[in-house]
C-alpha cells in the first residue's frame, strides 16, 4: 500500500522590538543572565501588564503579508501550566480570539507553486530559558535565565496542507523570508528566534480522513525539520505495515542519533485551562490602523521573485534563490544596474557570492566585493 504524509507546522517567531511585550525590559540577545528583568516579567505579585503597541503592529504586518483576516476584536488568554521557566505559572497568549486568521502562503517546490493555508497568527509572551550544566540527562541542577521571559512572539499555525518534508522545508524558508523582508524578526533558528513544532500523520494515498498524528519537537534548523519528518514518516509506515497502531504522542528529535524519541503520550498531554486574562482588555484594532500598516508593506519575496523573472529574464529557480534574502536580491539588482547582464550576474551571485557567504558564515553586507565592483 502507498501512503502519503500529512504535515502541519506551528512556528514561533520572536519579534525584534526593543522592549518586551508587557513591560519596558530590553529584548537584547546575549546579555548576562537575569539582567533584563523586572517585577512584570518575573511574575511578582501586584503588577499589571501593559501591551507594547509595536508588537501588535508587527503581528498585523505579518497577518497582512500572509493574506490573513485581521480581527476587529481579539483578546489575550492565560495558558496555565507549571514549569520553572514560567514565573507566573501561566503564559499570556491568545486562544479563542486570535489577531489574524484564515491566511495562506505560496511555496515553490520543484518549479511548482502550492498554496499552504494558515489557520491563525496570534501574539504571546516567551518563557524564560533553562540552563543545564553538563548534559541534559545527568545535570545535578538547572539554572533559570529570565531575560527571555516576556519577549514578544507570534505563533503562526498552518493548515495540514503539506505532503512531504521538502514542502515543509520550503514553507519554513518562505515564512522566514517574509519575516525578514518585513524586518520584524531575524528568523534565526540557531538562536531560538524562529522555532518550529511539526504535526505529522500518514494515510493511504487517496484517503481523505486524517491518520493519528504525532507532534515533533526539538528541531533547530530547516534541515533538522526535514530529517525529523523523513524519519517519523518512515517510522509510522513501518509500524502500520507490521500491524502496530500509531499512538498520538509527542516525540523529540535526536539529531545526533537521527531518530525521534517519545517525550509524552496522549494521556499525559497538557490541559492548559485557557481563560481570558482579566488584567488585559480586549484588543480593538481600528480599520484605519490596519490600512496604515498595509501601506508600509514592502515588496515581498514572491512579488520580487516574479518581478526579477519578468524584468530580467532570469530562470524562476535563480530568482527564488536570489530573493530568499532581501539584501542578496538588492545586491543582484545593483550589480545588474552596472553590467546590464542579468543572467551572468545571477550566475555569479548564486555560485560564487553565496558560496563565499556560506563558507564564511557572513551576511552580504560583510562581503568584500561590492555590487558595483562585481558589475564592472
Amino acid at each position: 500500500m502507498e501512503y502519503e504524509p500529512v504535515i502541519g507546522l506551528e512556528v514561533h517567531a520572536q519579534l525584534n522590538t526593543n522592549t518586551k511585550i508587557f513591560c519596558n525590559c530590553s529584548t537584547e540577545f546575549g546579555a548576562p543572565p537575569n539582567t533584563h528583568i523586572c517585577p512584570v516579567c518575573t511574575g511578582q505579585p501586584g503588577v499589571l501588564p501593559v501591551l507594547n503597541k509595536k508588537v501588535v503592529e508587527y503581528a498585523i504586518k505579518m497577518g497582512l503579508a500572509t493574506h490573513c483576516t485581521i480581527a476587529r476584536v481579539s483578546r489575550f488568554a492565560r495558558k496555565n501550566y507549571f514549569y520553572p521557566d514560567l514565573p507566573k505559572g501561566y503564559q499570556i497568549s491568545q486562544y479563542e480570539l486570535p489577531l489574524a486568521e484564515h491566511g495562506y502562503v505560496e511555496i515553490l517546490v520543484d518549479g511548482e507553486t502550492k498554496r499552504i493555508g494558515l489557520t491563525r497568527i496570534h501574539m504571546e509572551e516567551d518563557a524564560g530559558k533553562l540552563v543545564h550544566p553538563g548534559s541534559f540527562t545527568d545535570t545535578p541542577y538547572s539554572l533559570v535565565d529570565y531575560n527571555r521571559s516576556g519577549v514578544p512572539l507570534i505563533e503562526i499555525v498552518s493548515e495540514p496542507d503539506m505532503r512531504s518534508p521538502k514542502e515543509a522545508g520550503a514553507y519554513l524558508r518562505t515564512l522566514r523570508a517574509i519575516l525578514r523582508y518585513l524586518e520584524i524578526s531575524d528568523g534565526n533558528m540557531e538562536e531560538g528566534s524562529f522555532r518550529c513544532d511539526a504535526n505529522v500523520s500518514i494515510r493511504p494515498r487517496g484517503e481523505t480522513k486524517f491518520g493519528t498524528r504525532t507532534e515533533l519537537k526539538n528541531m533547530n534548523s530547516f534541515r533538522n525539520v526535514e530529517k525529523a519528518l523523513e524519519y517519523e514518516i518512515e517510522r509510522q509506515i513501518a509500524a502500520l505495515e507490521s500491524g502496530e497502531a500509531i499512538v498520538q504522542e509527542t516525540r523529540l528529535w535526536d539529531a545526533a542519533a537521527g531518530v525521534t524519541r517519545i517525550m509524552r503520550g496522549k494521556e499525559e498531554a497538557d490541559d492548559y485551562r485557557y481563560f481570558p486574562d482579566p488584567d488585559l482588555l480586549p484588543l480593538v484594532v481600528e480599520e484605519a490602523w490596519v490600512e496604515e500598516v498595509r501601506q508600509t508593506l514592502p515588496e515581498l519575496p514572491a512579488e520580487k521573485r516574479d518581478r526579477l523573472v519578468e524584468q530580467y529574464g532570469i530562470p524562476l529557480y535563480d530568482a527564488e534563490v536570489i530573493t530568499a534574502e532581501k539584501a542578496v536580491a538588492d545586491y543582484f539588482e545593483a550589480c545588474v544596474a552596472v553590467c546590464d547582464a542579468p543572467k551572468q550576474a545571477s550566475n555569479w551571485v548564486m555560485v560564487e557570492v553565496l558560496r563565499e557567504l556560506k563558507e564564511g558564515e557572513k551576511e552580504i553586507s560583510e562581503f568584500p566585493v561590492t555590487a558595483r565592483h562585481l558589475g564592472e
